[in-house]
């Protein structure tokens, strides 16, 4: 095990390596002149020329490119360009409101979704299990803004249950007052889709041998569905979970915007609508760095869940 882990660790090295190399080229190449988008439509030459020398753009590419890399390393990539604050401030401080939001959406979808997809899998076939397939195929097709927009109406305004924005210095009040509405929307989208795909894998995992013999040795249905089907089933789901727990942080952003959540994700759409490169290039690198660390963690809860899989 921890030869596996210390091997794919070394694999991580070359791929991060590549993405800091796509992105320092990306943003060198492909994007505005910091030093012009710093200046403003009007400086002047000698202006942008001083702020280019501030920047370090005057220097040849390979030490840019070394000061880069450093950045990534020891976390320092100064000021964000807009607000002057430092980036590592920013992470520090917008952080714990989006975990604040994300965790319990992640633990409340996979949790419902599991539970939702074994009860219409046990009762497979049947008119619950049609109506079920036929509310969360139209669930699919409506997209998230509306969830939010009828959400804040129905809930925020029309029966007051919850406040439509707000944050505050309290996690506790966070938790109870303003994060109920955007974790029950963010919940309510993401069941639909996660219920049919975990349905079918229950249901593969039904069509197996190993169940047939369970139920001609008598044993009860239900028996079969949680002690060996679940098990059996949490290697694909714990696969959906890594791929889509990325993409939890990236939805946050739209959650944040419209909830005015100062999270990391409103943070971001801000830096992409002022051409804000740190804050944009810090969370891009650190966002590849973590879904490599979550595939890594993914692999070896495999050989918990199921002591046959072997890492390799």
């Amino acid at each position: 095990m921890l030869s596996y882990v210390l091997r794919r660790i070394l694999q991580m090295i070359p791929t991060l390596a590549g993405v800091i190399l796509l992105v320092f080229f990306l943003f060198k190449y492909f994007g505005d002149d910091p030093a012009e988008i710093l200046g403003g439509l009007q400086a002047t030459q000698e202006q942008i020329d001083s702020i280019r020398r501030q920047l370090g753009l005057d220097k040849p590419v390979l030490e840019q490119l070394w000061l880069f890399v450093l950045k990534v390393v020891t976390f320092d990539w100064g000021a964000s360009w807009a607000t002057k604050e430092t980036v590592a401030n920013i992470f520090a401080t917008r952080l714990p409101a989006t975990l604040t939001i994300m965790v319990p959406i992640l633990l409340l979808e996979v949790g419902l979704a599991i539970v939702a997809g074994m009860a219409v899998a046990y009762v497979r076939g049947s008119l619950t299990d049609r109506l079920v397939m036929i509310i969360s195929t139209v669930a699919l097709s409506i997209s998230f803004l509306v969830y939010i927009i009828i959400g804040q109406y129905l809930f925020a305004f029309q029966l007051g249950w919850f406040p439509v924005q707000g944050w505050s210095n309290s996690t506790w009040t966070n938790l109870l007052v303003y994060a109920p509405l955007p974790v029950l929307l963010a919940v309510l989208v993401s069941l639909a889709p996660h219920t049919r795909l975990y349905r079918s894998f229950f249901l593969d995992e039904i069509g197996h041998d190993y169940v047939r013999t369970a139920r001609a040795k008598g044993v009860p249905e239900k028996t079969i569905l949680f002690k060996h089907v679940l098990r059996n089933a949490m290697i694909p789901i714990l696969t959906n979970v890594a791929t889509q727990l990325p993409g939890v942080f990236i939805g946050s952003f739209l959650i944040e915007v419209f909830f005015s959540i100062p999270g990391l994700g409103r943070e971001v759409y801000a830096a992409v609508g002022r051409g804000d490169f740190p804050v944009i290039q810090a969370v891009t690198i650190y966002l590849a760095a973590l879904t490599m660390v979550i595939n890594l963690v993914t692999d070896v809860l495999y050989k918990f869940v199921d002591p046959r899989v072997v890492l390799k």
